[in-house]
């Protein structure tokens, strides 16, 4: 078997057994055979509170992390840059911070919250391509003012915390990067947008791979590079924003997974992005149940376990770009 071949292995394997730990550690603990046997039965008591609280909370975390994955890599494929991440660059600050604004003024629209969400991914997408374009686009500068704009819009979306209304405290809750209280009805808004998202990555992936190409390069091969920019940026979009609508502002996971997805399985997109889907959700599962339990009955959020190893990871990569692209 080639090395991608077992890199998909070992994933799949370390995915399962990070579903039946989180399913089967915590304030309720049950054997493996115990859970299979409940929930297969639906005659146990603990078993249904765990199907009932913690199996959304897992589904939730695990579309999360994949969508938040993929969204990284079709924006560096975007970009060509390998710096770039909905996280780091403000897409999903924007995107919490449009929907926090339109369902605090119409909380009657809380359904709503991933399109809204969507708009203002959209409007931070925007606002980084324009304000790093100066006779093309530098990667180091475009994380830069990504970082700019990413700190605006969380302190302008922290802010509306302290209005102390129960439409923000109810978002605020569908925001914040604990997974805590999620219900089947979240479950099934990220099976919905969430599966749509993959989907459209997973067919994009060959105009991915002519992304990374030269624009002159991929216009010789039949390819209307402005559209599929324009298409795949919408799709990355999609991904991230109705992520933070669900599970919050994590960030880092699209920067920190691709890279080690590309070290593993390649560039191919063909296999990078299914690959690079396994490994967020792996990721954001395991961060979560380590979250909860390692400090129990108190939470650690998802999102600062992801800050405190995206962190230095990010710096790494600064500065290995700054060498390679000879910026001062």
């Amino acid at each position: 078997m080639t090395r991608k071949g077992w890199s998909f292995v070992v994933v799949i394997l370390l995915l399962l057994a990070a579903i039946v730990l989180s399913m089967a550690i915590g304030s309720i603990k049950v054997g493996f055979a115990e859970l299979i046997r409940g929930l297969l039965t639906g005659t146990n008591e603990k078993v249904e509170v765990i199907r009932d609280l913690r199996l959304p909370r897992l589904i939730v975390a695990l579309f999360v992390g994949a969508s938040l994955a993929v969204s990284g890599v079709l924006l560096q494929a975007v970009m060509r840059n390998p710096l770039a991440d909905a996280g780091v660059i403000g897409i999903s600050s924007g995107a919490g911070l449009i929907s926090l604004l339109f369902v605090t003024l119409f909380p009657t629209l809380f359904f709503w919250l991933p399109f809204f969400a969507f708009l203002g991914g959209v409007f931070a997408c925007f606002l980084v391509y324009s304000l790093s374009w100066k006779s093309g686009l530098s990667p180091l500068r475009l994380v830069l003012v990504g970082i700019a704009v990413n700190a605006t819009f969380t302190g302008l979306g922290q802010s509306f915390n302290y209005r102390g209304s129960y439409a923000v405290t109810s978002v605020n809750q569908a925001t914040t990067s604990i997974f805590t209280l999620k219900t089947w009805t979240d479950v099934q808004t990220m099976l919905i947008y969430g599966t749509a998202g993959l989907v459209l990555a997973m067919l994009l992936s060959s105009w991915c791979n002519l992304l990374a190409m030269q624009d002159k390069t991929a216009r010789n091969l039949g390819l209307h590079v402005h559209r599929a920019r324009l298409l795949v940026s919408a799709v990355a979009v999609l991904l991230a924003a109705v992520a933070t609508a669900i599970g919050g502002l994590i960030a880092f996971v699209g920067l920190l997974v691709p890279h080690i997805a590309r070290s593993l399985v390649g560039s191919d997109h063909r296999t990078l992005i299914p690959f690079s889907a396994l490994s967020g959700a792996l990721l954001i599962l395991t961060a979560d149940t380590l979250g909860r339990t390692v400090l129990a009955p108190t939470e650690i959020p998802a999102s600062i376990i992801m800050t405190v190893i995206g962190g230095p990871f990010l710096i790494f990569l600064l500065r290995r770009s700054a060498h390679m692209h000879g910026d001062s």
